[in-house]
């Protein structure tokens, strides 16, 4: 049977929500013995839980047995329900709630069918996840790669269009409309081989010469996004991209 419901304390907190949280969400309950709404609460939580088979763990921690963890967490008033994944707080009420709202909070813990179908990575599914979610960033920029590496660009640039707020999609699709610069091929080249250190070389000496400058500064800064901002080539080129800006 999949683990649903488990019980907690100071010492095991680490181990069983916050390490567990990296692989599976866990939903955790503070309660105590006394409050009533904890007693009226509980039960739908762990009736929540045991729904989802293992997809959700509940943990339960009695507050006045813990109070370490119970301060630690600014608990003000009980019962208080916080949910944890990747190892932080991602969703939390005070308060008892409804069945309704009970689900409601355990389903958005849970992937999507977008999620998963972007996940699988498939051209079929990431076309689907983005009927569903029009302009999700993972799933246009998966669905651009395959169809960039057919040669389909004008596809590929349609299906980027929609896309806001994504540094990797505005590079990807301006890659796309320089890719018959013959100054800029080298740079590519190199990218396509994994040499992003020699590509951003290179598309750093174009800012200068060629007149397709903020194309060039949208792939420069997709790659920087794909690198991370604490990563040492980003942190260096993004100076140099400055200097060569402005």
């Amino acid at each position: 049977m999949p683990v649903t419901v488990i019980d907690v304390n100071e010492a095991e907190f680490e181990r069983e929500v916050i390490e567990r949280s990296r692989t599976t969400p866990v939903v955790v309950d503070f309660w105590a013995e006394w409050c009533g709404p904890c007693r009226q609460l509980g039960p739908l939580l762990e009736e929540a839980a045991a729904a989802r088979e293992g997809d959700v763990v509940l943990a339960k921690l009695d507050t006045d047995a813990n109070p370490g963890l119970a301060a630690a967490f600014e608990i003000r008033g009980i019962p208080a329900v916080k949910a944890f994944s990747d190892g932080r707080v991602v969703a939390e009420f005070v308060g008892a709630q409804g069945r309704a709202a009970v689900e409601q909070f355990f389903d958005a813990l849970l992937p999507s069918e977008a999620d998963a179908l972007t996940a699988s990575g498939n051209e079929a599914d990431l076309r689907r996840a983005l009927e569903l979610e029009p302009g999700r960033a993972d799933a246009a920029l998966a669905l651009a790669r395959i169809l960039q590496q057919r040669g389909e660009r004008d596809e590929a640039l349609a299906v980027l269009e929609p896309v806001v707020g994504s540094f990797q999609a505005d590079g990807l699709a301006a890659r796309l409309r320089l890719e018959g610069d013959e100054e800029l091929r080298t740079a590519f080249a190199a990218l396509d081989r994994g040499e992003t250190e020699r590509a951003l070389e290179e598309l750093l000496a174009g800012i200068g010469s060629n007149g397709k400058r903020e194309d060039i500064r949208r792939v420069i800064v997709g790659e920087l996004d794909k690198l991370g901002v604490e990563h040492p080539l980003a942190q260096a080129t993004r100076r140099r991209l400055a200097a060569a800006l402005y």
